[in-house]
């Protein structure tokens, strides 16, 4: 094979290794528990610690209505802009739709921010502490 070919073949492959899609890197499940009668209102884990481009699935194990919604306060423009392009289908600012039955998902994509700790909470449960957090490294 000629120098100017392998040189192109080079470049080429070179080339789709730079525009070549990013995956997520890890997928991680977050349930979400409501029970009046035990008292009981909690995401399982309450705590998750991940990384940019990783999957987060919400899942409603039981006393739907639940939903999620990132605490606002203290988040610059570019880091609550990044999150609300991470949550698909929101109801409003940091805040995904209400998911009404058990079995339903909500999936957002760890957003590319700087490293720290992310609170979130269910609104419908927000009165009986139903909080998490999402640590970022």
């Amino acid at each position: 094979m000629s120098r100017s070919i392998r040189t192109i073949a080079l470049a080429l492959g070179m080339g789709l290794l730079v525009v070549a899609p990013v995956s997520a890197q890890a997928t991680h499940l977050v349930r979400m528990i409501a029970d009046a009668s035990q008292g009981t209102y909690r995401f399982e884990p309450s705590s998750l610690t991940v990384h940019p481009r990783d999957v987060i699935v919400f899942q409603v194990g039981s006393g739907a209505p639940h939903s999620i919604v990132f605490e606002g306060e203290g988040m610059s423009a570019g880091v609550r802009g990044a999150f609300n392009s991470a949550m698909p289908g929101r109801s409003a600012d940091l805040s995904s739709p209400l998911l009404t039955a058990a079995g339903k998902e909500y999936r957002v994509i760890v957003p590319q921010v700087p490293p720290g700790t992310y609170a979130f909470y269910c609104l419908p449960h927000r009165a009986y502490d139903m909080r998490g957090a999402l640590v970022i490294e």
